[in-house]
Formats: structure tokens, C-alpha cells, sequence
């Protein structure tokens, strides 16, 4: 038994990261969890056998930070348990002032694992949000994300001849990167229009970098030959046993197909995604308040020291709401500051503190307003018609989503679910849960789960039969796990 950490991280991304060796510099004892076999996470990810990511952009936030972490690894200030999946984090107090239990599966073989601590963050990033239209399961169909996935750790390409489209700044640096390595891209279709920058021009000015940065990716779609389309989407995939072209249409303001404007566009691969969806089911579990972003998904509610509504409860990075690596890391440092003064009443240093608070607000005002002109329209759901699989994993229609509308009343998530199992597949809504809120005529709701990812019944009945660790909060009334958490 290990002894109880001043803090555990949730997550070694760049939040986590920047949190764990901030905090192990002020003295904590730290344990860093993350699901990765490296630190670093999905922005600075490793390729096999590499030493720091093959990207500019990482080495410079990545390498420092990585031989800080490795320093206090081999002192004994921080335990990195990397292949750890976390799947809740419940109240208990404990030895040696521990007020936090996370309980985690490990490595390929589900091993329990269990960590005290006196405090936790949740770093835990975000995952890509997918909007359906026909034939979006055809193989060859993926993630931006996924395609970018590839060339980092691979490096593999997805195909010869790809089209990047969806929504968001993600589109371009994927598609550079497939460019850069030798992919055809023919089009980059891009749902919004860049025109809405223009409503933020002093947040840009503050922010040159940024404009920098998008300059380099356009920059290199010119090079490559590949046009932009913007206010235009991929409204269909077509193909026998894979997808061999897409129908690109222009799309209105509020993205609704606009008639006599569709083309086809041969590929062998579509790389598509609609921004990023914080993950939020530890902190959801937990009770932490959540709000709306400017594109309408849900984000933690954080204070001016990155704590959460529950007390001993920080959250950085994407949780907080997504805004990139920069912002991510100053919410990581600002976080393991006030941590380590609420913990042992270290001293912050003023001048620091207002710089980091500064550069966040700066990085913060960037974010919002990229996810403003990023924000899905409402009229997306033009695309689909009535034989769309909305829910892969339950192979829901879009018609039957429709009909227990239109039919049976359900004016909800939740009562859709109960009439149609859209949702209660293997990724518990996860890829369907905003396309089927927007088709019954709400928001996206926060996930709410009881576990963040699956677990063997094992551990679950050891944890009630003293086999295992004990958890004195956890609940004695049975719960479906089938039906997302509800009761």
C-alpha cells in the first residue's frame, strides 16, 4: 500500500502534465494517472520507440517539461501510473489525511488499482465530436483526430487520396500533416465561415501567435494544391465496401444544405470532425457544476484558481473548456499553485500568479471565440435523412429518433433513449449523444455516468465484499449500467 499523494492527476496531457511537475517543484508528492503508456497525451503523442514527439510544436511544450517529470519520478516526488484508467473518483477519507480515493483499471489485464490523495485534478481532455449524415459508417470513414492519430504514432497514412472536413482549426493542421506526408488532400470542407473571426478582431490582435499559427497551415495548403471550402459540408459518403467518394453542398448560415449545390468528390478515405467535447464524467460523478461554451457544449465550472464547485476538486485544460495546448498548460500551472498553497500554505508569488492569469484570460477570450464561429448550426440535421444510423453501436435511425418525436411525445434525451435504446450501446452516447439531443429539440446534456470507462464486475463486487477496497460511499441501490447510469 502506497502511501496517500498530496495530489493526484487525472490525465498526463499538457494540463496534467504542467500540473504534476508544478506541483512536485512546490514539494507535493504527486501521483500522475493517465490511460496512455507515455505522458503527453493526444497533442503531444509518441510515434513507437520515440524518445519526444516529431513535431515542432511538441518538443518546445513536451521535452521540458518530460525531464522534469522524469527528475521527480526518480526522487520519489511523483508516481507516474501510466495504463491507468480511471473510473471513479469517490469521497473517503483516509490515512495520513487522504480525503480522495480514485479507483483505476490497469494495463491490458484490468488489474484494480486503487490511490489515495489529499487532493485531485482532472485533466482529463476531450474526445471529437461527430455529427452523422449518410453513410458516415462506410469503412474508411473516421475522426480527424483519428487520421492525425495515425501519421503521430504510426506513422501510418489513413489512404492515398483523403478529405478533410467538419469544423474547427483541427481541420487544417490535419490536413497539413496528411499533405506533409504525402496523402493527397483534395479539399478541406469547412462547415463555418472564417468571416466570424472577424467579430473578435481585438481577441486575434491579442493573440498573434494564433494568427501566426493559422497563417503556417494555410500557408501549406497552398503549397499542396488543396482547396479550402468553407460553408460547405460533407453531406453523404458513398461506396460498396468502403467509401470511394463524398458529396460536398454548401451549406447556409445555419448550415442547412443549400439546393443545386452538391458535388462529388472522389476519395478513399474521409477524415472528418466537428470540434472537441470535454470529458466530464469523473467530475459529473463527483457533482462538480458544469456550463455552456460559445459552441454550446459543456464545460466544468472553474474559479479564478481552477477549483471546481466541489471543495478539493481542480480541473484544468480541456475539461475546463477546450482551448489548446498554451491554455491547457497555464491552467495545469495555475492549478498546482493554488493547490500547493491550499495544501501546505505555500507562498505564491504575486507577479507569477498575474502573468499566468493574464496569459490565461488572453489564450480564454482566443478559445471562445473560435468556438463561437466553430459552433455547429442548427440546421445540420438537413443532412440526414430517415434511414441515417444516428446510434452505431444500436443501429438507430435517424426515422426512429424522428417518430418517437413526432409520434410518441419524447421532447428529451433521456425519454428518446427509453424509446429507441439510442445511447445505451458500447460508447454510451458518446459519438451519438449530441446528434440525438439536437434531433429531440435540446442542448447536449453533460455526460453523466457512473463509471468513465468499462470495468470488470470484480472489482465492483469486491469493493462491496472487503475482497477489495473498501469505498463506504459507494451506492447500495442497483444500478443499470445499461441504460447510462439511471437508476
Amino acid at each position: 500500500m502506497n502511501p496517500p499523494a498530496d495530489l493526484a492527476v487525472v490525465g498526463a496531457g499538457p494540463a496534467g502534465l504542467a500540473a504534476a511537475v508544478t506541483a512536485a517543484d512546490q514539494g507535493l508528492s504527486v501521483t500522475l494517472l493517465d490511460a496512455g503508456e507515455r505522458p503527453g497525451g493526444q497533442f503531444h503523442r509518441h510515434a513507437a520507440g520515440e524518445a519526444h514527439p516529431d513535431t515542432r510544436h511538441g518538443r518546445r511544450h513536451y521535452a521540458p517539461r518530460a525531464r522534469r517529470l522524469e527528475e521527480h519520478r526518480r526522487t520519489g516526488r511523483v508516481r507516474h501510473l501510466p495504463a491507468h484508467h480511471v473510473w471513479t473518483v469517490v469521497p473517503h477519507p483516509g490515512p495520513g489525511g487522504a480525503a480522495w480515493t480514485l479507483h483505476a483499471v490497469a494495463g491490458p489485464d484490468e488489474t484494480p488499482a486503487t490511490v489515495h490523495a489529499r487532493a485531485v485534478l482532472l485533466a482529463t481532455g476531450a474526445y471529437e465530436r461527430q455529427l452523422p449524415f449518410p453513410g458516415w459508417t462506410l469503412p474508411g470513414v473516421l475522426g480527424a483526430g483519428g487520421a492525425q492519430a495515425l501519421l503521430k504514432s504510426g506513422p501510418v497514412l489513413p489512404g492515398r487520396r483523403v478529405v478533410v472536413a467538419g469544423s474547427g482549426p483541427l481541420l487544417l493542421a490535419v490536413a497539413g500533416s496528411l499533405a506533409a506526408a504525402g496523402v493527397r488532400v483534395p479539399a478541406v470542407v469547412e462547415a463555418a465561415d472564417y468571416t466570424a473571426y472577424a467579430r473578435a478582431l481585438p481577441v486575434l490582435v491579442r493573440n498573434p501567435a494564433k494568427l501566426t499559427e493559422g497563417a503556417l497551415h494555410g500557408g501549406a495548403l497552398l503549397r499542396h494544391a488543396t482547396r479550402l471550402l468553407t460553408r460547405h459540408a460533407v453531406t453523404a459518403a458513398h461506396g460498396t465496401t468502403r467509401v470511394e467518394a463524398v458529396t460536398v453542398t454548401r451549406l447556409d448560415r445555419d448550415w442547412r444544405p443549400v439546393p443545386g449545390t452538391s458535388r462529388r468528390v472522389p476519395c478513399d478515405v474521409l477524415a472528418v470532425g466537428h470540434g472537441l467535447v470535454p470529458q466530464l464524467e469523473l467530475a459529473t460523478g463527483l457533482g462538480c457544476a458544469t456550463r455552456r461554451t460559445p459552441d454550446d457544449t459543456p464545460a466544468l465550472v472553474v474559479d479564478a484558481d481552477q477549483a471546481t464547485t466541489v471543495p478539493g476538486v481542480w480541473a484544468a485544460g480541456e475539461t475546463a473548456g477546450v482551448g489548446g495546448a498554451d491554455l491547457a498548460l497555464t491552467e495545469g500551472e495555475i492549478a498546482a499553485d493554488a493547490i500547493a498553497h491550499a495544501l501546505c500554505g505555500t507562498p505564491r508569488d504575486p507577479r507569477r500568479t498575474a502573468a499566468l492569469t493574464r496569459r490565461r484570460a488572453r489564450l480564454r477570450a482566443f478559445a471562445d471565440a473560435m468556438a463561437a464561429a466553430h459552433r455547429p448550426g442548427p440546421g445540420w440535421t438537413g443532412w440526414l435523412d430517415d434511414t441515417t444510423e444516428v446510434c452505431r453501436c444500436e443501429e438507430v435511425t435517424a426515422g426512429r429518433v424522428r417518430e418517437a418525436v413526432t409520434e410518441y411525445g419524447a421532447h428529451d434525451t433521456r425519454t428518446v433513449k427509453l424509446l429507441t435504446r439510442a445511447g445505451m450501446g458500447w460508447c454510451q452516447g458518446r459519438m451519438c449523444g449530441q446528434a440525438v439531443a439536437r434531433l429531440a429539440g435540446e442542448p447536449p446534456a453533460p455526460d453523466r455516468r457512473p463509471l468513465s470507462c468499462p470495468v470488470p464486475l470484480g472489482h465492483l463486487a469486491a469493493l462491496h465484499t472487503g475482497t477489495g477496497p473498501a469505498d463506504p460511499t459507494a451506492p447500495t441501490t442497483p444500478t443499470d449500467l445499461t441504460n447510462g447510469g439511471t437508476p
